[in-house]
């Protein structure tokens, strides 16, 4: 009998330009869409209440949190990342239009740019992998549109694999203009209700979160999302016997925080960036710090806010580390 093994490639395997399109295709549920809330707290105001939803946007199904589907295009990235030991960022970040329960996606990722990293005599040999992540839902609509960068190992410790490209080249430029076509004809009058107007706000306002949320459920929010990177899943795989949380966990539990802080929050709409700076684990404790960097006033009503969020971690062994930095467009009423 033969036997065949089944993983993901080492970094020598990839090459520019090829396209994986084997990722199963995910249709957004209601199931989803609990589960995801009970990991992190989700607390978009559009996400959870379906009668001021339609309100707002007038559709006759229930608007799919962002952070899910942002965490579903992701998962369904890994199949060309299944070794990853780290993701270092996200860039260009852009929903082109907000998905409803009941949408199908369907993810193709494309590696963009490779870059083997300089070898060193403490650490296993490495790359870095940028992949551009393209999402359309069921009518082939374009949903979802970023680059991503992992870092791989190498099955070989001594190949050369020559791979040197400029791992920042070619970010999707994010027009303010642009990115509010995926809200198009939101009437966002019914949010105004449990804090300020996009009118109240103003530059430079920074918002301590009082209060951190713990990372539980780490795996089953891989599994939800059907991310299949190995050092989310198997201590073995981890870095130091850990599982590594996944970047997307991270991300949410900033999301949930956000919105405490911003109630009236209607969508998040793009990312400028997103750092990891250091992994996160199981049972550590997130606290962040929300910054305003920019107001763009809407041509009709409310407006988009350039928002920061720096998020750390204190560990259970009592250390504590600087771990997300987020830079994020959000819409506000």
């Amino acid at each position: 009998m033969t036997a065949i093994q089944v993983s993901g490639p080492y970094f020598e395997d990839l090459r520019v330009g090829y396209v994986e399109r084997r990722a199963p295709a995910i249709t957004l549920t209601e199931g989803h869409a609990a589960l995801h809330q009970a990991i992190l707290g989700g607390r978009l105001r559009l996400a959870l209440d379906a009668p001021l939803a339609y309100r707002v946007l007038g559709a006759e199904r229930p608007l799919a949190h962002p952070a899910l589907v942002c965490d579903t295009a992701i998962g369904q990235s890994t199949l060309l990342t299944q070794r990853v030991i780290a993701n270092l960022f996200y860039r260009g970040l852009r929903l082109h239009r907000a998905p409803l329960i009941g949408d199908t996606l369907h993810t193709a990722t494309e590696v963009v740019a490779l870059k083997q990293n300089r070898p060193r005599p403490d650490r296993a040999a490495t790359g870095l992998a940028v992949l551009r992540i393209h999402t359309v839902d069921q009518q082939e609509r374009l949903v979802l549109d970023f680059t991503r960068c992992a870092m791989l190992p190498l099955r070989d410790p001594a190949a050369v694999t020559g791979h040197a490209d400029d791992i920042h080249a070619g970010t999707p430029d994010l027009d303010p203009a642009l990115l509010a076509e995926a809200i198009a004809g939101w009437d966002l009058a019914p949010l105004r209700s449990q804090g300020p107007a996009f009118a109240d706000f103003r530059e430079g306002t920074t918002w301590e979160i009082d209060g951190g949320d713990v990372v539980s459920s780490a795996p089953e929010l891989a599994r939800l999302t059907t991310n299949v990177a190995l050092a989310h899943h198997d201590r073995a795989a981890g870095q130091g016997g850990r599982r590594l949380v996944y970047g997307g966990h991270t991300i949410g539990l900033a999301a949930a925080q956000l919105t405490r802080a911003l109630p009236d929050l209607a969508f998040i709409l793009a990312w400028h960036s997103c750092d990891h700076l250091a992994p996160v684990f199981e049972d550590d404790v997130l606290t962040s710090t929300v910054h305003l960097e920019q107001r763009t006033p809407l041509s009709d009503s409310g407006g988009l806010l350039h928002l920061r969020s720096q998020v750390s971690a204190r560990r259970a062994d009592g250390t504590s580390a600087d771990v997300l930095d987020w830079r994020l467009i959000a819409a506000h009423a």
